[in-house]
């Protein structure tokens, strides 16, 4: 219908198109500029929270996450598993496509290799010991897709031990598939918002870009956000991106709504969830007009409180 809005629920579970999405705003080096940009603060933010900002450990909840893994290609180095969760049955579709591998499944290599670029490695080296030089060089290029295979570096009883020159990005790729154990739906408007499913207390829970699409409003959001910070064990990380001034977004021809958000109000409703604000950035950046309506972004980082 022309003119219609969309918002939040079931509305998103009947009309949103995770291809559209996609193909919209992650087309990383063919997109528009400004869709890019918010794509590579997005990285550089969280390459630093989980590098050199200390947020790690066992178990990381992704709230929210879409049809999407680029939130999570440097928190993969520093947790032992990732839960990924989403409302909509097909962005759930969508992620296990990729994480399976499937044909049609969406190509984030130009991501993950500036992923790897920020953090300095963009090869990597593997040793590996072959007993049949010929036919097992075929077989490990055609698994690892590797640039070159150097001459034999030693040999002994019939063995012989390569040096295999890899792109890292692929191993990157390889490391997250095996650190997301759990695909899982979530609705952050309900409690609890996993549901039935058993999760244990997480090291960090990190929502980007989802929960100003997911409320309609600010009460929901400072409850859904009392929500998500109980998933967190005591002295555990919330990490999150939020569009300020979000007013709407196109999905295809589809307009999507949610709430509108200040710093302040998202700082304050972080707050009033027993979590302290270590760390906030806000910039000015905005989406292409024709795709979406904002007037920045927020990035936080905070920690639950040792006694909520």
């Amino acid at each position: 219908m022309e003119g219609k809005v969309y918002i939040g629920g079931e509305e998103y579970e009947k009309e949103f198109t995770p291809k559209d999405y996609l193909t919209t705003y992650y087309s990383f080096h063919s997109g528009p500029a400004a869709e890019r940009e918010i794509v590579k603060f997005s990285l550089q933010n969280l390459h630093q929270t989980f590098s050199t900002g200390g947020v790690g450990g066992d178990v990381l909840i992704d709230i929210g996450c879409g049809p999407t893994i680029y939130q999570l290609l440097s928190a993969c180095e520093v947790f032992r598993e990732i839960i990924a969760t989403d409302y909509t049955p097909q962005n759930l579709q969508e992620l296990q496509k990729w994480l399976k591998k499937d044909p049609g499944a969406y190509d984030w290599s130009p991501i993950v290799q500036h992923v790897c670029e920020l953090e300095g490695d963009s090869m990597c080296i593997l040793g590996t010991e072959l007993s049949c030089q010929g036919l097992a060089v075929i077989s490990l290029a055609q698994d690892t897709k590797l640039r070159r295979v150097s001459k034999p570096v030693g040999a002994a009883g019939g063995r012989v031990t390569l040096a295999v020159t890899v792109s890292r990005w692929q191993e990157k790729e390889a490391k997250l598939r095996r650190t997301i154990t759990r695909v899982l739906k979530c609705d952050v408007t309900k409690t609890p918002p996993l549901g039935s499913a058993q999760v244990p207390p997480a090291d960090c829970v990190l929502t980007f870009l989802a929960m100003e699409c997911a409320c309609p409003d600010v009460d929901t959001y400072r409850a859904a956000l009392r929500r998500l910070a109980g998933l967190l064990k005591p002295g555990g990380h919330l990490v999150t991106l939020v569009t300020l001034g979000f007013q709407h977004y196109m999905v295809g021809p589809k307009k999507f709504t949610g709430v509108y958000l200040e710093k302040e109000t998202v700082e304050k409703a972080i707050q009033d969830a027993g979590c302290q604000v270590l760390r906030c950035s806000c910039v000015s950046l905005s989406y292409s007009e024709a795709y979406c309506v904002n007037d920045g972004l927020c990035f936080v980082v905070a920690r639950k409180g040792p006694g909520t």
